[in-house]
């Protein structure tokens, strides 16, 4: 089980639900989480397989940014 961990500009539970779609079809329902509480807004996503490029792109797609934590 991988898991990735993104910084992102996704701060509200409305910007949750703005990426929901999205997210649920690259990686999968339950998969993946916002901490909106975190001040980087971290994404993370679990799961065999996870593309971190697909995740970005997923993100990107609903209108949001995700990068890596430093």
């Amino acid at each position: 089980m991988e898991t990735l961990k993104l910084k992102t500009n996704i701060n509200c539970s409305g910007c949750v639900a703005k990426i929901t779609s999205s997210l649920n079809e690259t990686v999968g329902e339950n998969n993946w989480k916002v901490d909106t509480q975190n001040p980087n807004k971290i994404l993370t996503v679990s799961g065999t397989e996870v593309n971190k490029n697909d995740v970005v792109r997923a993100v990107e797609k609903a209108g949001f940014k995700a990068e890596e934590v430093a």
